[in-house]
């Protein structure tokens, strides 16, 4: 019951979010894009997807934290991004030259915010190796989540996927991913909005959050790994491409889409 309702709680605060952020004029038009395919859309849905997740909050400050924490700096890439420098490469390149990106701010603030969340997570069970790593796969899933933004309804599916097997074992906070992500879906497999940085990193932030709570350094370490290398594979290989590719991943992929 607990689960139900806060997943119930979830879908509502996201959609209520949604139409009344809709309704300023100021922050509808300051959040207006376009998407990959040339098509105008919203990035209302991040916000929205915080202030949902944000009920996560209720089962532990680590939850809130993660939610505000990946929202915070997610919304800085959102605003004041340049698009000029792509990936975990194109952001280290700038930074040699002397150039400071809001990509580079935004792995800074998701590594302070990831091992924020798990020193609160670990509480008096603090151990630097253990709650180091499971500092960086807060920051991993954070990240992860927003490379799987890339086409509607993406990273949801795959925020669904890992979020409802986690809340049918017990998860409350799972259930808040669930829920919140549910309530997005229809206008983000429609086109018509997109997470966004915002989203894709607060939901990634939360997800992580359960993984770390629900584990211990070995399992924190095999999680993180893979993370890891989805992420590294990232920088040489599309995950379009991949995805067009796979019958399976393509027929989930494109499940729902208007």
């Amino acid at each position: 019951m607990r689960r139900l309702v806060s997943a119930a709680l979830a879908a509502a605060t996201t959609r209520t979010a949604y139409s009344a952020l809709g309704r300023v004029p100021a922050v509808a038009e300051g959040l207006a894009r376009e998407n990959y395919a040339g098509r105008a859309v919203t990035l209302l849905e991040g916000p929205a997807l915080v202030l949902g997740l944000a009920t996560a909050g209720a089962h532990g400050a680590a939850y809130g934290m993660a939610v505000a924490g990946g929202g915070v700096v997610g919304l800085l890439d959102d605003v004041a991004g340049s698009g000029s420098s792509k990936g975990l490469r194109g952001h280290l390149r700038a930074l040699r030259r002397g150039e400071v990106t809001t990509g580079t701010l935004k792995i800074l603030g998701l590594g302070a915010t990831g091992l924020t969340t798990a020193v609160l997570l670990d509480g008096r069970d603090t151990r630097v190796v253990r709650t180091l790593l499971g500092g960086m796969l807060i920051a991993g899933c954070a990240n992860l989540a927003n490379l799987l933004d890339l086409r509607p309804g993406r990273a949801l599916k795959a925020a669904a996927l890992i979020g409802l097997p986690l809340a049918a074992a017990g998860s409350a906070p799972a259930a808040v991913v669930a829920g919140a992500g549910a309530a997005a879906l229809p206008d983000d497999l429609a086109g018509r909005s997109m997470m966004g940085d915002t989203g894709a990193n607060a939901i990634g932030a939360v997800l992580g959050a359960v993984l770390v709570e629900r584990s211990g350094r070995l399992g924190r370490l095999l999680a993180l790994t893979i993370v890891v290398s989805l992420t590294l594979a990232s920088e040489t290989v599309s995950f379009s491409q991949v995805i067009a590719d796979t019958p399976v991943l393509r027929r989930l992929d494109a499940w729902g889409r208007g």
